[in-house]
């Protein structure tokens, strides 16, 4: 039988219990199981993995500072590296890849909270204002989403011709606006508030009904037509 010294002489981890250890926790438990830091350092694998991912959390305040981080951020922290970063990257591109599945193509907008979950993980970790819209057919299943706006920190310019030109392209019926805040507070701004209106009006005027108008972080969200602040469609629509 193997020695505790034995047990502890490459790595902290194999002197924990099989079901101790993140990987076999993993297995037999399922992901949920497991801390951040585990999660983290199963990506890292590697020596001391649990440490340095432990490290790397405190460091970046978290896993919204791991998100928000750049891949050349991430490499130039201790015990990280290049083969590190570009792992740690990979995985939350593909978990933000899996999210923005939630608004497949065609697939009808039954539920608001698709909108929600796909604007968030589209624009999650973001540094500066992003404006999207989502064009929807007459059966409001999605038919395009499009970058149309990208800012600075606190504020986004957006032209109609940009927002509206994609949509009347794709014969789209009726449009959903998004943009994030990456402040963290959701609150529409006056400017945002004047946005919508202003689209709303163009929209109705093309016969493509501005629906909503999201504005998200990567903890919150808002909708105008939820809160009652989208502009009324003109007597005549």
């Amino acid at each position: 039988m193997s020695s505790p010294q034995h047990l502890t002489s490459t790595s902290p981890l194999r002197a924990l219990a099989p079901l101790e250890r993140p990987r076999e926790r993993l297995l037999v438990l399922g992901p949920a199981a497991l801390s951040d830091s585990e999660l983290v350092a199963l990506v890292l694998g590697g020596g001391h993995a649990l440490r340095r991912a432990e490290l790397l959390l405190r460091t970046l305040g978290g896993i919204g500072g791991l998100v928000a981080a750049l891949p050349q951020e991430l490499a130039a922290l201790p015990g990280i590296g290049d083969a590190s970063a570009a792992a740690l990257c990979a995985a939350i591109e593909l978990a933000r890849r899996q999210a923005r599945l939630a608004v497949p193509y065609e697939a009808a907008l039954a539920n608001p909270e698709a909108v929600h979950r796909f604007a968030q993980a589209t624009l999650r970790g973001a540094s500066q204002e992003i404006f999207l819209v989502i064009g929807l057919d007459s059966r409001q299943r999605v038919r395009l989403v499009r970058e149309v706006g990208r800012g600075t920190v606190a504020s986004v310019q957006v032209h109609p011709r940009e927002v509206f030109r994609p949509l009347v392209r794709a014969g789209a019926h009726a449009s959903i606006l998004v943009h994030n805040h990456p402040s963290g507070d959701v609150e529409p701004s006056n400017a945002d508030l004047e946005l919508t209106a202003r689209m709303v009006e163009v929209g109705w005027t093309l016969g493509i009904p501005v629906l909503d108008h999201v504005i998200v972080s990567d903890h919150d969200r808002a909708s105008l037509l939820e809160m009652g602040l989208m502009p009324a469609p003109p007597p005549e629509a």
